[in-house]
């Protein structure tokens, strides 16, 4: 082998008796880290979140740096599914309704802006739809509600539940889509009578309310596009654990590493 590589007998067995080096034992460390990560996400993670979480947990390695690592113990994420475009139908908002974030997602605080809409899962015995309501600021999912009918009750439902957990009396701007059950007057009067803010978002504007979107997408792609699930109890045990097992304690931890650095 030697012979054939060039290489002296006795550099080869300089090369097999050689310690590894600091670069390599500090590869393998971060590598167990991210075999950690990849695990308890159920193998969903791809090389920018696990950037962004190991980055969190106080590493430095670059996103190329993971890149390479991951490839080398095949690990990978979840890829993302390519869809056509959509119409939606046109609907008038209430007269005083505007778009009040005109896709402005970023927020300096809490309680400042949220965003809600409804998504749609499979499962053995149907259809079941599920609500939520995204703080801009902390990414958290503060509200949320599932139920076999996408309807009005459903929404304000999940309204009340960010509501609960509210810690000021400021006015929030909640932005949505112009769906028939946020246009509601049911949804409208509760809006007003606890100090949230009507805005929605223009006909056939998918990406006026991304930042929601974007929340289902990735709920979808880690989780539910990879389950079969035979009951709505199984799909909403399921849909919890992801909530507040899962990505709220991420957010969380995310909060708390921003906090740190400023």
């Amino acid at each position: 082998m030697c012979r054939c590589l060039d290489v002296s007998p006795s550099g080869y067995y300089d090369w097999e008796k050689r310690s590894p080096s600091l670069r390599q034992l500090d590869n393998d460390r971060l590598l167990r880290r991210i075999r950690e990560i990849h695990e308890d996400s159920r193998g969903v993670i791809g090389v920018p979140r696990m950037h962004e979480d190991l980055r969190d947990a106080g590493e430095t390695a670059s996103k190329n740096r993971i890149a390479r690592l991951m490839a080398s113990a095949g690990l990978q994420g979840w890829p993302r599914k390519k869809k056509r475009g959509q119409r939606y139908p046109s609907s008038l908002p209430p007269a005083d309704v505007e778009n009040q974030l005109q896709r402005d997602f970023k927020a300096l605080e809490p309680e400042q802006k949220w965003v809600t809409d409804i998504t749609e899962l499979k499962t053995g015995e149907g259809r079941l739809y599920l609500c939520v309501v995204i703080d801009l600021f902390s990414k958290l999912v503060v509200g949320w509600s599932m139920h076999h009918r996408q309807d009005r009750q459903m929404v304000i439902r999940a309204v009340e539940m960010a509501v609960w957990q509210r810690q000021e009396s400021f006015d929030v701007i909640l932005h949505s889509d112009r769906g028939s059950q946020f246009r509601s007057t049911d949804y409208q009067r509760f809006l007003k009578e606890n100090s949230l803010v009507c805005s929605m978002s223009a006909v056939g504007h998918c990406g006026d309310n991304a930042a929601c979107a974007g929340f289902f997408g990735v709920l979808k792609r880690e989780r539910t596009n990879r389950i079969k699930y035979p009951t709505m109890d199984a799909a909403k045990a399921d849909l919890f654990n992801y909530i507040e097992r899962f990505h709220n304690p991420r957010m969380r931890k995310r909060i708390a590493r921003r906090d740190m650095e400023f």
